[in-house]
């Protein structure tokens, strides 16, 4: 892989110079000649007409993105204003302010112009660092991404997998980065496998395929759609509807902020999981979130309707797993995606070696101390499965499970392997179903040896709903035998490489 950024400082000088124009950007419609909202820095919070001089103002930094529909919805629009619920319920006031544009962003929320800012849990890691100074603090998730981000590849590329050693364009630090990243991770490969392209932004990233300078693209819904109208042959491999537990945005406070201001930030918090709640549960809720974003955003109402049903809006069960604040929950939380990707991300020069620790850059205090109650409330179930036959497998994964010879019991040291290679992949890709496939070297009878491989897959399974808690019908189990080798069943090694289990995710 051929990139600039090893360096983290070049990572930040570059974001510096550039300006991160599209970096910041989470789902930035393709028509470019829609005029955006813009913000004057300095400019102040004009009250509404009756409101005290004293009443408080709090000033919340987002992006052009559906996922913040809950708060804006619950705040009856951007501006601060007396129909709010925010000031109704609670007596303060919320100012949304569009930021699309990275480095303007931070530089607005360090000279205290902007309390609240946007960030995602897996970009959080690449500049939490030139943050510490302000002693950021993630305190609540707004939004998990299901289809903002796809990959599109041209005729004749089916998998993940066959993207090896192809070009494949993408924008550096972005969510569309973190998701290639994880689709590379479930087919075994990184991104030393394909030739990387980079892109300034998902949309340049889009133009790129459309010109037929690389073999893929990672771009953004709904250019998606067009490049396969657009681009004979194309196809979509994957979007983020499947990798359903990758991209969780939230909003961050500075530490200070937070402790003269905590009893306001609960009730905002409070007001927000609300609104994100009668959304999900509410056509009409959802009706009126989209008309809301549609004036806020300047975008047309089709545009903030699909901006939203692009997102699963965080409720307050939702943010108690994201904090894992009963100690029990075993999906993706944001520890978890901080994490993961300080480790990819550091591999490629975008994060620094060491970063803080989760609980020194984040703060559950907040959900903690709230207490909503009833259905619409609750944490998002977890996906269930039909017994129908599933598509054909977007990516596959080869790893070693070993067991004891003639047996299909699985070890200590299978666990390990297992919760490593593919544990954090099967919770990430939650929407998509799993065929295990057991497969054996040719030594013995083969009609032995497909049985056995098949159990072998079978107690993967049982392992995986175990310990995780997958639906049983998620998986299909296969026993190949030594029917599919990768290797030479005549080397002692290469009947070795034959002994695997392969997991695939389907379509």
């Amino acid at each position: 892989m051929k990139t600039s950024l090893t360096p983290f400082a070049k990572f930040l000088i570059a974001l510096a110079v550039v300006g991160a124009i599209i970096v910041g950007i989470k789902f930035l419609a393709p028509n470019a000649g829609l005029k955006m909202p813009s913000f004057s820095m300095g400019s102040k919070v004009k009250l509404p007409e009756g409101v005290s001089k004293d009443t408080k103002v709090v000033r919340i930094g987002v992006v052009t993105w559906g996922g913040y529909a809950g708060g804006q919805y619950f705040n009856e629009g951007f501006k601060a204003n007396v129909q709010s619920r925010f000031y109704k319920d609670y007596g303060f006031l919320v100012d949304f302010v569009v930021l699309d544009d990275f480095v303007p962003s931070r530089d607005a929320w360090k000279s205290d112009e902007i309390d609240l800012l946007w960030v995602t849990a897996d970009a959080y890691t690449t500049e939490v660092e030139a943050l510490a100074e302000y002693k950021p603090k993630f305190i609540f998730q707004a939004d998990w991404s299901r289809g903002g981000d796809a990959i599109v590849a041209r005729e004749g590329i089916k998998s993940v997998n066959e993207l090896k050693g192809k070009k494949v364009s993408v924008a550096f630090g972005t969510p569309s980065h973190t998701f290639l990243i994880w689709l590379l991770k479930a087919a075994g490969m990184s991104l030393n496998d394909i030739e990387v392209v980079e892109a300034p932004s998902a949309i340049d990233s889009a133009q790129y395929f459309k010109a037929g300078r690389v073999d893929a693209a990672v771009v953004w819904s709904p250019d998606d759609e067009d490049l396969i109208q657009n681009v004979p042959g194309s196809s979509i491999l994957r979007n983020t509807k499947s990798a359903s537990h990758i991209i969780a945005d939230g909003f961050f406070v500075k530490e200070e902020y937070l402790t003269k201001n905590r009893e306001m930030l609960k009730k905002l918090v409070e007001g927000w999981l609300i609104g994100a709640a009668e959304i999900n549960s509410s056509p009409e809720a959802k009706e009126r979130a989209a008309q809301i974003l549609a004036d806020g955003l300047n975008q047309p109402i089709a545009f903030t309707k699909k901006a939203i049903e692009n997102v699963r809006l965080a409720t307050y069960g939702d943010n108690v797993n994201f904090f894992n604040v009963n100690g029990t929950y075993r999906g993706v939380t944001g520890e978890d995606i901080y994490l993961e990707m300080a480790l990819e991300y550091a591999k490629i020069g975008l994060a620094p070696a060491r970063i803080p620790a989760w609980r020194t850059v984040s703060d559950s205090s907040l959900i903690r101390d709230l207490n909503l109650v009833g259905n619409i409330h609750g944490g998002e179930a977890a996906a269930t499965f039909s017994n129908s036959s599933a598509g054909e497998a977007f990516a596959t994964k080869q790893v070693t499970v070993t067991f004891p010879s003639g047996a299909a019991v699985i070890t200590d040291d299978a666990k390990v392997t297992i919760d490593r290679e593919f544990g954090n992949i099967a919770k990430s890709f939650g929407n998509a179903r799993v065929r295990i496939e057991g497969n054996t070297d040719s030594v013995g009878s083969r009609e032995v040896n497909v049985a056995l491989s098949k159990q072998r897959a079978q107690a993967v399974a049982n392992f995986l709903v175990s310990r995780y808690g997958f639906d049983r019908s998620r998986f299909i189990i296969v026993g190949n035998g030594p029917d599919k080798p990768v290797s030479d069943n005549t080397t002692e090694a290469g009947r070795a490489a034959n002994r695997r289990t392969d997991f695939q995710l389907l379509q």
